[in-house]
């Protein structure tokens, strides 16, 4: 399985937007995308402008099909202008632990 980790700092007065967006484009990838598993949307509790997102795919494929849906798509254009700086950490997930 492959996993992204991105730490994205917003811009001030930006967060409510930024969250709107992305969290609709979370909420469409988990219900309509077979190989999207995880989709998590966090909050920093010190920083509120710094937001989390953990994402798991089925596989490489499966993010790739996932950057060409429409919700992606029509997301990118909302949240890019919002970001002030954001890291992206890749992963393959080794162990992945059931939700109770």
């Amino acid at each position: 399985m492959y996993s992204l980790f991105i730490k994205t700092r917003v811009k001030r007065g930006c967060v409510e937007k930024f969250l709107a967006a992305i969290k609709a484009n979370a909420e469409a990838s988990v219900a309509t995308e077979p190989g999207c598993l995880v989709f998590d949307v966090a909050q920093d509790r010190v920083d509120p402008e710094v937001i989390y997102l953990y994402e798991i795919y089925r596989d490489d494929a499966a993010y790739e099909a996932h950057t060409r849906t429409a919700h992606f798509r029509d997301s990118r254009p909302l949240v890019e202008p919002l970001i002030m700086e954001q890291q992206c950490f890749e992963s393959d997930v080794l162990a992945r632990n059931p939700m109770l």
